[in-house]
C-alpha cells in the first residue's frame, strides 16, 4: 500500500528570518495591552497598557525570531517583535529540503495585520507563489473576492479583525473542501502542498480599538508587529513510499537537535531510494519509477533488474522498455564475474559459459583454453577467443579439437600455419604424414546434423580436389562449433503434382536424437512419432536410424537436421538394406500441425 508519514511542526528547531527585531540597534521602549487570558480577574475593556524596554542583546529583554518557533507549551509568553514604526515586515522560514504542508497557524501578540500574504516557494526561494491573501477588505486591498462570499477565493477577511488585540489567530489550511485532491501524491497535489520555503508578508498594521481618549502613552510605542507562536504543520515528502524517518517513529532525532524536529529524509520502502524516495533503489530499475497512489493505495513498487547476481546496480533505459513492449527496461551496470549484456546474461569475450553451473554462479564464465598455435586470430568477432556458449576454439585450417590442439583426420603437421592435408586415400600419421591403410579406430561423434562432420575419411567423388582445399581467406572450423557455416539448398513443398511425382517411399514425423560419423557415411538416430506413409521397409513408432546421402564440399550433411527438433521427413528407402534415406530430393521441414495435415490430405486424395 502507499504510505503516509506522520504530521509534525516543521517550524520546531528552525529559526525564521525577519527584516527587523526590536532593540537590534539600541534599547527601545514599547507598550502593549495585557493578555486577557493571563489576568487574574477579567476586567471590562482593555485594561491599562504596559510599557517596558526591548533590547536584542539582553536575554531578559529580547524578543528574537527564534521565540516564534520555540516550544509554546514550555514558553507560552515568549514572542518575536519587530522594530517600532515599520509599515511592512517579512517572516521567512527556509527548509533544507522539500516538505508537504498541511496548515499554518500564527498567534499574534499585537493586533493582527489589516493586510497580509502567505506565500511558498518550491525552488528554494528563487520564485514565490501565494497560498492565501488576508485583508479586512479583499476587494479594495488585493482586487479579489472574499471567500466568505465566493467559496474558493484566494483572499479571506476571516482573520484580519483587530480584535482580539492580543492572541488573535491566523489559520491557513492547505487542504480544504475547495481543494478536491483525491491522490495526495499526484502532480496537482504536489503543486499545492510541496514547499521548500514559507513566507509571511505583513503589509499593513492596525491599531487596537483600545486606543481611545485618555491614552497617556505615545502612539508610536504601540506601532509594531509581534507574534507569540508560528506553527507550520506538515510532513516529510516521501512520494507515498515511506511512513517514517530514521531515529524515531515519524521524526529524525539527529545528534544535538531538538526532540521532535521533522527532518526531510525518509525511510523508504517499496524498493525506492533518495531523501524523498524519489527514485528506485540501485538494483530496482526494471520499470519506470512512480509515486505511491494515494487514491487506490497501490504501492507502485520498483522492480528488481534481472542481473543474475552479477551487478550491484542497474539503470532504466526507455528504448529497451519500449522494445520489450513496456515489460522490462532495466540495463545492468558494470557486470561482474566476466559477464556482459543488458542482464549480465552472457560471458564476455575470452570466456565461455560453464553449463554445469547456474547463470547466477560467480564462476559461470570460464576463460577460453585455446592452444595458441592451433587457434585462429581472425575470427568472426575479433574479440572472441572461443565460442561464448560452448567454449570451443576457432581453429586454423586442418586443425581440430575443442582447444585446437591437434590435426583433423586426414591432416598432419600441426604448426603455426595449421595442418596440411594427407596425400592419402584415407588418414595419415599426424606427425610424419605417412599413410594408413587399415580401417581401425573408426571415429564416433555426437554432432548436429547440418553441422560440419570434422573427420571425413574420403572426399565425395563428385567434387574436385581443388574444391575441397581451403581458400586463402577462409579459416578452418569444426562442425561442433559452426553449424551456421553449412548452407543447404532444401526441397520445398510445392504443388500436389510436384509432391506426388517425387513418389516418396515414406513420410514420417520424427524427432532428431543424435548423429554419428561412420567414416563413409552419416547415421542419424530419430524417434518416429507418427507414420503418414510407409513402403517396403517397415516403420514403427520407436527409435531408428535414417541415413543422409548428401555431403557438401564443407563436410556438411544435407538437408539440415537439428537435434531436439521435430521434423516432417519424406524420402526414399533402400529395401535391400532396410534403410530410410535422406537426400537433397527429400522433403525435410520443421514440424507444424498445419503442414502435417496438408501432407496427409495430399497422400489421401491427391496421389493416385
Amino acid at each position: 500500500r502507499s504510505c503516509n508519514p506522520p504530521v509534525g511542526n516543521l517550524a520546531t528547531g528552525r529559526t525564521p528570518v525577519t527584516l527587523t527585531t526590536c532593540g537590534q540597534n539600541s534599547t527601545e521602549l514599547y507598550c502593549s495591552y495585557p493578555d486577557q487570558n493571563l489576568l487574574r480577574q477579567v476586567s471590562q475593556g482593555c485594561g491599562q497598557p504596559r510599557c517596558t524596554k526591548c533590547n536584542a542583546n539582553q536575554p531578559d529583554n529580547s524578543h528574537l525570531p527564534a521565540d516564534m518557533t520555540d516550544d509554546f507549551f514550555a514558553n507560552p509568553v515568549s514572542w518575536w517583535q519587530s522594530a517600532q514604526g515599520v509599515p511592512r515586515e517579512e517572516i521567512r522560514l527556509d527548509f533544507e529540503t522539500e516538505f508537504y504542508l498541511t496548515h499554518v497557524i500564527a498567534v499574534f501578540k499585537s493586533p493582527r495585520p489589516a493586510a497580509m500574504v502567505l506565500e511558498r516557494s518550491q525552488d528554494y526561494g528563487q520564485t514565490w507563489r501565494p497560498y492565501k491573501y488576508f485583508s479586512i477588505n479583499c476587494t479594495a486591498t488585493f482586487g479579489l473576492q472574499d471567500d466568505l462570499v465566493e467559496e474558493g477565493s484566494m483572499c479571506t477577511s476571516r482573520y484580519s479583525d483587530a480584535v482580539p488585540c492580543t492572541r488573535g489567530e491566523v489559520i491557513y489550511r492547505a487542504l480544504n473542501p475547495a481543494n478536491k485532491i483525491e491522490d495526495p501524491y499526484s502532480p496537482e497535489a504536489q503543486d499545492l502542498l510541496k514547499l521548500t520555503n514559507l513566507r509571511l508578508l505583513l503589509l499593513k498594521r492596525q491599531e487596537c480599538p483600545c486606543h481611545g481618549s485618555g491614552l497617556v502613552e505615545k502612539p508610536q510605542r504601540f506601532a509594531h508587529y509581534a507574534i507569540y507562536d508560528l506553527i507550520i504543520r506538515g510532513s516529510c515528502f516521501c512520494n507515498g513510499h515511506a511512513e517514517e524517518s530514521p531515529g524515531s517513529v515519524g521524526f529524525l532525532r539527529e545528534p544535538g537537535s531538538c526532540v521532535g524536529v521533522v527532518h526531510g529524509r525518509c525511510v523508504c520502502r517499496h524498493n525506492t531510494a533518495g531523501d524523498h524516495c524519489e527514485k528506485c533503489a540501485p538494483l530496482y530499475n526494471d520499470q519506470p519509477w512512480k509515486p505511491g497512489d494515494g487514491k487506490t493505495g497501490a504501492p507502485n513498487e520498483c522492480r528488481k533488474c534481472r542481473c543474475h547476481n552479477h551487478a550491484d546496480s542497474c539503470h532504466f533505459d526507455l528504448s529497451v522498455w519500449l522494445a520489450s513492449g513496456k515489460r522490462s527496461g532495466g540495463v545492468c551496470d558494470n557486470c561482474k564475474h566476466n559477464t556482459e549484456g543488458h542482464r549480465c546474461q552472457r560471458c564476455k569475450p575470452g570466456y565461455y559459459r560453464d553449463r554445469g553451473k547456474p547463470m547466477s554462479s560467480t564462476e559461470v564464465c570460464k576463460p577460453c583454453a585455446c592452444q595458441p598455435m592451433g587457434s585462429a586470430n581472425a575470427t568472426f568477432s575479433r574479440s572472441w577467443r572461443c565460442h561464448p556458449k560452448t567454449g570451443f576454439c576457432y581453429c586454423k585450417p586442418g586443425v581440430a579439437g575443442p582447444n585446437c590442439d591437434r590435426c583433423l583426420m586426414g591432416y598432419w603437421g600441426f604448426g603455426e600455419n595449421g595442418c596440411r592435408p594427407c596425400d592419402c586415400a584415407r588418414d595419415c600419421d599426424q606427425h610424419t604424414g605417412n599413410c594408413f591403410n587399415g580401417y581401425d579406430n573408426e571415429p564416433f561423434f555426437n554432432i548436429p546434423i547440418g553441422g560440419r562432420i570434422p573427420d571425413l575419411v574420403q572426399m565425395p567423388t563428385n567434387e574436385s580436389e581443388e574444391e575441397w582445399k581451403w581458400n586463402d581467406h577462409e579459416q578452418g572450423f569444426s562442425a561442433l562449433r559452426h553449424p551456421e557455416k553449412c548452407v543447404c539448398k532444401e526441397k520445398v513443398l510445392g504443388s500436389v503434382t510436384d509432391f506426388c511425382q517425387m513418389k516418396y517411399a515414406y513420410v514420417i514425423k520424427a524427432r532428431i536424437l543424435s548423429a554419428h560419423d561412420k567414416g563413409t557415411h552419416a547415421e542419424v538416430v530419430v524417434k518416429v512419432k507418427k507414420v503418414l506413409k510407409s513402403g517396403k521397409v517397415k516403420i514403427a513408432r520407436s527409435n531408428r536410424s535414417i541415413y543422409p546421402e548428401s555431403w557438401t564440399n564443407r563436410g556438411c550433411t544435407c538437408p539440415i537436421l537439428n537435434p531436439g527438433t521435430d521434423y516432417l521427413i519424406a524420402g526414399q528407402e533402400d529395401s535391400r538394406t532396410s534403410r530410410l534415406l535422406v537426400n537433397m530430393n527429400s522433403l525435410v521441414k520443421p514440424w507444424k500441425a498445419y503442414l502435417g495435415k496438408q501432407v496427409s490430405d495430399i497422400l489421401r486424395t491427391g496421389c493416385k
